[in-house]
């Protein structure tokens, strides 16, 4: 499990993801590691016991402005004491402002990437902590199968060679979405957990005696999702003689991944049946309860009230 994340993107990707310009790529990546965004009106104005130059830091209109009031000598040393503090992420203008001379050639000395945004400094900021909650989120791996069914998303989990891609298979044929095979990314988003497949096997499977195919050539692009929150488990194991099987569904098992307490049901694999109609029903079941209803406590109740 990673709790502490520092990632290194680049550029690119960076600029892509909140469709931002880049004005100078300095060290050609930016590291982040603090999900808070820095807004360096005091720092400009000298007071730097709260900086921290982790953050991301961005120019609105204001700072802009303060920066403007000054002659070009106290403006570039603001800027060079700005940038001393430590190896920024980098900085982002907002509302596409013209980068100021003293800010391009200070940034340079010290290869710290500039980018723009047409952007609204508030809007941008709200951006910004979207991707950096997404980007360095509490992350672990899960070996299993996550797809979406019904809108639901399902972790199919069980111990190698149970049946688990070949059962997702059949989902996907069956028309649901495919997100990660074998390998899942799980990361905990305002406690909630999402998955994704590692950036190497998306959209790839495994099927024993048939080795590896592609899901998204072979049946659309209908048929895969980068990223789906996980709603439940589905554990599946072999079917053992004599083991008790919740046989009305009151018992409400959990699964906690990342602090996050998740419905779990456990599936027995035996020859003949039809796991992914199972999974189906399992997954309407999931959204009725969610809509308040609940077909065992009805059942229940209505053997009480006899």
């Amino acid at each position: 499990m990673n709790q502490h994340v520092t990632e290194n993107v680049k550029l690119d990707k960076f600029a892509a993801d909140l469709n931002l310009e880049i004005v100078y790529a300095g060290r050609g990546t930016v590291t982040l590691s603090s999900m808070s965004v820095e807004r360096p009106g005091l720092a400009l104005a000298g007071f730097f016991d709260y900086f921290d130059p982790t953050r991301v830091v961005v120019l609105g209109f204001s700072e802009h402005e303060y920066l403007r009031t000054f002659t070009e000598k106290i403006r570039r040393k603001k800027i060079a004491d700005l940038l001393s503090q430590g190896e920024l992420p980098c900085i982002i203008l907002s509302r596409d402002l013209p980068v100021l001379n003293e800010l391009s050639e200070e940034a340079r000395k010290v290869s710290c990437p500039i980018f723009r945004s047409p952007k609204p400094t508030t809007d941008l900021m709200s951006d910004l902590y979207i991707h950096l909650n997404r980007v360095l989120a509490p992350s672990t791996s899960s070996h299993g199968v996550l797809m979406e069914v019904f809108g639901v998303g399902v972790l199919l989990t069980g111990n190698s060679g149970v049946g688990k891609s070949e059962t997702a298979m059949e989902l996907i044929k069956r028309g649901h979405r495919l997100i990660a095979d074998d390998s899942v990314i799980i990361k905990e988003i305002a406690n909630e957990l999402y998955g994704t497949a590692p950036d190497m096997i998306r959209y790839f499977m495994e099927l024993r005696g048939i080795g590896i195919i592609n899901v998204k050539s072979m049946y659309g692009s209908g048929s895969v999702l980068n990223e789906k929150k996980i709603d439940m488990e589905i554990r599946m194991e072999r079917w053992q003689e004599g083991k008790e099987y919740d046989r009305v569904g009151d018992e409400g098992m959990t699964e906690e991944i990342l602090g996050v307490k998740i419905p779990k049901l456990v599936i027995p694999v035996s020859p003949g049946r039809n796991l992914a109609i199972i999974i189906e029903v399992a997954a309407r079941n999931f959204r009725l309860k969610s809509m308040g209803y609940d077909a065992a406590e009805e059942l229940i109740s209505r053997s009480v009230g006899r």
